[in-house]
């Protein structure tokens, strides 16, 4: 394990060999090249997301996709997209994704670790502006899953269209305002 305060570290190997980040964290995180990621994460100390912070965090979600640019105060240029985003759902207190990180310029698949270091780092300063706070609004640990061959993107996503009517939330997955899925994925 890397030191306290240490950056990722990982290697990179034959193209779809699993990369292991080791890190300062407790769970190791795995990343197989061309291969897609269910990821969830969590509030920290109980926080309940607002409408206006999910709303955000769906905004950053889309645009970390290359599917929707920044808008609003503070908005800047619209990088290139690190990932191709299958699902996002963004509810009271965690959030599930589903993607596949791209390739960089040198070939090499984003590593996950970054794209959601960046993530939760652009949403939590966004959310404490936003609520007047100051402090942590994730917890420092995700939960990340690389999909098998035998598993189906259409069954994660599924999942993740299912959650806030498991949650009770809606009735219906297209009822849930903080829920985005690829609609060459959904089934009904």
């Amino acid at each position: 394990m890397a030191g306290e305060g240490a950056r990722p570290t990982f290697s990179f190997m034959s193209t779809n060999a699993p990369t292991k980040y080791c890190y300062r964290r407790r769970l190791p995180h795995l990343q197989k090249a061309d291969a897609a990621l269910f990821v969830t994460f969590c509030t920290g100390a109980h926080l309940i997301l607002p409408d206006q912070a999910r709303d955000l965090v769906l905004e950053h979600c889309l645009r970390e996709g290359g599917l929707q640019p920044l808008a609003g105060e503070g908005a800047r240029a619209t990088p290139p997209s690190r990932i191709h985003l299958y699902a996002a759902v963004i509810m009271p207190d965690h959030v599930h994704l589903l993607f596949l990180p791209l390739r960089d310029e040198n070939d090499r698949p984003f590593a996950m670790v970054d794209i959601l270091q960046c993530l939760k780092s652009a949403t939590a300063h966004r959310i404490n502006k936003l609520l007047h706070v100051a402090g942590p609004v994730w917890e420092e640990e995700s939960f990340d899953h690389v999909l098998r061959s035998d598993e189906s993107l259409r069954e994660k996503c599924e999942y993740i269209r299912q959650n806030p009517v498991k949650a009770g939330l809606v009735a219906r997955p297209q009822d849930y305002r903080w829920l985005w899925a690829a609609p060459e994925l959904i089934t009904e």
